[in-house]
Order: C-alpha cells, then structure tokens, then sequence
C-alpha cells in the first residue's frame, strides 16, 4: 500500500510572452464571466429559496458557450472555467455551514486575475510547463526545486496588480511524513496589540513559530476568534493585522494535518482573561489596558500567560468528553465560570 503523502504549492515567478500573456488575459477576463454568471443564476435561485449545485451551473456553462453573445468562451481552455465553477461551489457550502459570507461577485478591477488549471490543460515534462491552448512553455523561474519525483495536481495561474505573473505547482511531498507522537500540549492567547502569547509564557514572534509548535506539541489550543468580525473595528484593525492570528490559525491547522497533530479551538467567549488559572475564581472585569492582576487567591498574573494557561486547561478537559466551553453569565463567588457546548476540531 502506497504511502500518503502531503500535497503542498511551490509558487514561482514567469515571465510570459506577448502570445502567452494575451492568452491569460482572455483566460482570466472568461473565469471572472463564468463565476459572476454562475453567482448571479445562483442568486436569483436562491430568492426563490431554491438552491443550484455545480452540475447545474455547469450545464449553464454548456448552454452559455452555444450563445452568440458568450461565444468568445469557447476560445479558452474549458478547464479553468470548470474550476471556477467549483470553487463558487465550495463558496456556497462555506456559507451554508456558517463558515463564510455569502459569495461576492468579483470585480475588474479589484478582484485576483487569475486561472487553475488541472492535469487534463496541462503539461510538465522535464521541468518545463506548458499551459493549455499555448504553444511553448512558461518562462519560470525556478527559485527552489520541486520534491524529487513530483507529479502535477493542479496548476494556478496568477497575475497582481502590477502585472507580474506567478504560478502555483499543487503536487506531493513525499519528505513531509507524521512526526512521532509526544505528549505535550500547548495553549495560545491572540494578542490583539502584541504577539501570541503561549502558556509557557513566552511571547513568540509568528517567523517559524508555528513548526515549531507542531513539532513540539501532539495537542495545540487556540482561541476561536471571529477575526474578520473584529477587523470591522477600526480600534482594533491596525493591532489584530499585526498579530497575524488568522495567518497564524491557518498555518497551524495545515502542518498540524500534515504532521498528525490536532488543533482544538476553544469557544471566542470563554473567558480566559477573567479566569484565575491557580484557583478558577472568575473577575467581573478585565479592562484591556490591564496587563497584570493579582487574583483574591494571592497569585498574580501576566494577563496574556493567565489567558494561554486556561486555554490550555479548558481546551484539554473539553478534548476529554468532546464538548466546548462557553461562559456563564454570572458573577464570582464560586459558581461555575463555563458551560458545555459543542467543541471545534479543526481538520
């Protein structure tokens, strides 16, 4: 039985020629037609409280090309329009299980000009790329080498706003394997106007931080914050970008997948900060600007330490009867300072 190895993206600068760049540009102008054609049929279904799937709007798509005014559609590789389709898809389940917004329509201007491409619009051989509908093969620069032996998923094709060109290589890495399994366990405070801080109290800067979390620590505990939620406040914009914690939340999910760890997300209201975590007594209050406190119990605290430890603790006792946290609304004086409610595992 063939082992399971991860897939990862090797990105690389290209530089096309005139052929190739006005091929993307026909190519990326379609793929932005193609969605905003399928969202709209999508949309209009859905205010009739009826849904549509990927399979009805690729039979729309079929029906689109036999138009005269979409017939240009028919001048580009079918395969990047087939797969704009399907990530609309993945858009509206996202939004169907509450994980996302309801899907955009994407704009001229604004949005990413790009295409994906999978093993039927493309061909590698001896490390040249050559893309559907082209003649000659892209103009990469190769500034790392892709894992020996690396067989092609899918192809990603880009350009930003100052016109350069990137491509996205989706294959196996056969070196990234399981690490063994250890015991330790690690929480994480997100810091609005600083670093993560960890419960072993380090403050840790995001460059290598999160292999070396993974590596470190078989179970890692992390805050369920509504990121995109909180960005809306313009206080707290500029510090929560700077934290990085939904670009730490991401990587540590996909290394934790590739290494065989687990990430648990403990439930946004838990009360971290308020939480003593010697004793468990629970404050009323915790202004921001507060950065240490002494509990009733004598102990005092670094906020972000104390946060991470009950992070940890909460996360790692919920892992145990698989349910989360949320807290009571209540006040101190020795009633619980949680209830149960589902717990976030995240793959």
């Amino acid at each position: 039985m063939r082992a399971s190895h991860v897939k990862r993206a090797f990105r690389y600068r290209f530089y096309p020629t005139d052929a190739q760049a006005a091929e993307l540009s026909r190519t990326f102008g379609c793929v932005r037609k193609v969605y905003n054609l399928a969202l709209a049929a999508r949309t209009q279904a859905w205010a009739r409280q009826v849904r549509v799937n990927y399979n009805q709007t690729s039979a729309m798509l079929t029906g689109w090309k036999k138009t005269g005014e979409l017939a240009y559609l028919n001048d580009v590789s079918s395969v990047p329009l087939q797969q704009t389709l399907r990530h609309l898809q993945v858009a509206f389940t996202n939004f169907f299980g509450k994980r996302a917004g309801y899907p955009r329509f994407k704009s001229r201007k604004k949005s990413r000009r790009s295409a994906e491409y999978t093993t039927s619009a493309f061909r590698f051989r001896d490390g040249e790329l050559t893309l559907a509908k082209m003649a000659e093969p892209l103009d990469i620069v190769w500034s790392r080498p892709l894992p020996e032996g690396a067989a092609l998923s899918t192809v990603s094709v880009s350009q930003d706003a100052a016109g350069r060109g990137y491509v996205s290589l989706l294959c196996e890495d056969p070196s990234v394997q399981p690490l063994p399994a250890t015991g330790a366990a690690i929480g994480i405070d997100a810091g609005l106007d600083h670093l993560p801080t960890l419960s072993t109290g380090r403050r840790s800067p995001i460059h290598k931080l999160t292999t070396r979390l993974v590596r470190e620590n078989q179970t890692i505990v992390i805050e369920d914050l509504a990121v995109r939620n909180m960005v809306k406040n313009a206080s707290l914009a500029r510090a929560i970008s700077d934290a990085a914690w939904s670009q730490l939340r991401s990587v540590l999910e996909y290394k934790a997948q590739w290494y065989g760890r687990e990430v648990i997300a403990v439930d946004r209201w838990f009360p971290s900060s308020r939480l003593c975590s010697a004793c468990g007594s629970l404050q009323q209050k915790m202004p921001l600007h507060v950065r240490t406190c002494t509990c009733e119990c004598g102990t005092t605290h670094d906020r972000d330490v104390n946060a991470a430890k009950n992070i940890l603790a909460v996360g790692l006792t919920a892992s145990v009867c698989g349910a989360g946290v949320r807290p009571q609304r209540k006040t101190p004086g020795g009633q619980s300072a949680m209830k149960q409610k589902p717990l976030q595992r995240e793959p």
